[in-house]
C-alpha cells in the first residue's frame, strides 16, 4: 500500500471532497511541501485513503495574521479556527498555510460500479 503524504481530520474529509476546504495550516515539520507537488491524503485517523490534492502555494503566518478569508477556506468561523489551531498545535507560534485544489478523489461505490460493469464486458 502507497503511503499517504498529508492526512486531515476525518471530520474535514466531505469538505475537502466538496471544495469547501481549500487551505491547512500546519506546523514547521509540514512547510517542506512546494507549489505544484501532488500529495496522497489519507484520514489522520486510520489513514485511509480518500484524495489527491495539488499544492499551490505554501506561506507562513501567526494565528493573529489568520482573517476571516483564511476562516472560510477551512470552512469555519475565525474564532472556531484560531481555537482549533491552539488546540492542535498548542505551542507553536508561526504556521504554514497550504492552499490546495482537488485534483481526484476514491469513491468506493463508484470504483464497485466500474468493476462490475468492466466483469460484465468480459463474461
Amino acid at each position: 500500500m502507497q503511503p499517504n503524504d498529508i492526512t486531515f481530520y476525518q471530520r474535514f474529509e466531505a469538505d475537502i471532497l466538496a471544495g469547501h476546504k481549500t487551505i491547512s495550516i500546519r506546523d514547521d515539520s509540514e512547510s517542506h511541501f512546494k507549489a505544484g507537488d501532488i500529495l496522497r491524503v489519507g484520514r489522520f485517523e486510520d489513514n485511509q485513503y480518500f484524495c489527491n490534492i495539488e499544492v499551490l502555494s505554501v506561506s507562513p503566518i501567526t494565528l493573529d495574521e489568520l482573517t476571516q478569508p483564511h476562516a472560510k477556506q477551512e470552512n469555519m468561523g475565525l474564532d472556531e479556527l484560531k481555537e482549533v489551531i491552539r488546540g492542535i498545535y498548542p505551542n507553536e507560534i508561526i504556521f504554514w498555510v497550504i492552499q490546495f485544489s482537488l485534483k481526484e478523489y476514491f469513491n468506493e461505490e463508484k470504483c464497485v460500479r466500474e468493476i462490475i460493469i468492466t466483469d460484465r464486458k468480459f463474461n
